[in-house]
């Protein structure tokens, strides 16, 4: 009997990337049981949607997670975060720039 998951192999390839953001393709492949090849591919069709941004650092890829892109069907209005928290993954806490202070004319 053939192998089936009830998440495709897209949404894998991205949770895969919400538990660590430094991987390789081929350590992501390995992670979801795909070729270095289809993981790569995946990576790219993510980055093209907008679900990711891949940021080169020396002679590796960094992977920013976009939580906030809605899947992609007709039958929910989730995003990729909602997605991802199913795997546990959090949003990252963003740091406020503080505002600059106000002179007031008296």
């Amino acid at each position: 009997m053939r192998e089936w998951s009830l998440i495709t192999s897209h949404g894998l390839v991205l949770a895969a990337i919400s538990r660590d953001s430094q991987k390789t393709a081929r350590q992501i492949g390995d992670d979801v049981g795909l070729t270095e090849r289809r993981a790569h591919k995946i990576i790219v069709d993510l980055e093209q949607a907008g679900y990711i941004k891949r940021t080169k650092f020396g002679n590796r890829n960094v992977y920013t997670i976009n939580p906030d892109v809605p899947l992609i069907t007709r039958l929910s209005d989730a995003s990729a975060g909602d997605l991802l928290a199913l795997f546990g993954w959090q949003r990252q806490k963003r740091t406020k720039k503080p505002k600059a202070a106000r002179q007031d004319n008296v």
